[in-house]
């Protein structure tokens, strides 16, 4: 039902999403140079949490939206790319930002790290515009099941997420040091990060019209 070019699209949206600096990310990362690795993982499965919530409510509401009103599929493909873009943009530009720059922060409880990682992820625009806007550029209503395609490409996002997420909470205060002193570094990464954002999104900039014509 889903084809493979549609699961590496993701799994590369995805990575690039993960990759670029978000509320997620620094403050997963954050709270492990604070308090520890255990306490960045407790995080991290709150987050997931948030994932499988945004999943399930935009895969219920999405699968009867997108056979009724067929232009607004096109509509969150355009915006999802143009969300990509403005990602490249801010990494990309001058001064932009790196997920390893941190601030400190309090230690928590092990309920509070959970409930923390949850709310950021609820509240994190990029989650919503993920499963909104991004995820739907790799359904393909003729297909099959919208809703089960919706729920495959999710589980796709939320993987990805999780080995990328968990790698950089456990390595996270060895990186900041490494990178702390080698700014150089720091900004391939970001040329990385908004380099690969920018042509996934040129490229369903491009795509996403020509389909709607088809």
């Amino acid at each position: 039902m889903v084809s493979l070019a549609a699961v590496l699209g993701m799994a590369l949206v995805a990575l690039g999403m993960v990759l670029t600096p978000g509320p997620n990310m620094i403050y997963l990362v954050s709270r492990s140079i604070s308090q520890g690795r255990r306490a960045g993982l407790i995080s991290l499965g709150g987050t997931v949490v948030g994932f499988v919530v945004y999943m399930t409510m935009a895969n219920l509401g999405l699968a009867a939206v997108f056979v009724l009103v067929p232009w607004l599929y096109t509509g969150l493909k355009v915006a999802g790319a143009a969300y990509l873009l403005y990602l490249a943009w801010k990494a990309l530009r001058p001064g932009g930002i790196s997920m390893f720059e941190t601030r400190e922060l309090a230690r928590d409880s092990s309920a509070k790290l959970f409930r923390m990682g949850l709310l950021t992820n609820l509240l994190n625009p990029k989650a919503a515009i993920m499963y909104m806007a991004l995820i739907p550029q790799f359904i393909d209503p003729a297909a099959g099941n919208v809703m089960l395609q919706g729920f495959l490409l999710g589980g796709v996002q939320i993987t990805v997420s999780v080995i990328v997420n968990a790698m950089f909470v456990i390595v996270a205060g060895s990186i900041a040091a490494f990178l702390a002193t080698r700014p150089s570094w720091s900004k391939f990464q970001r040329w990385v990060t908004g380099t690969l954002l920018g042509a996934v999104g040129v490229k369903l900039a491009i795509d996403a019209p020509a389909r709607a014509a088809s």
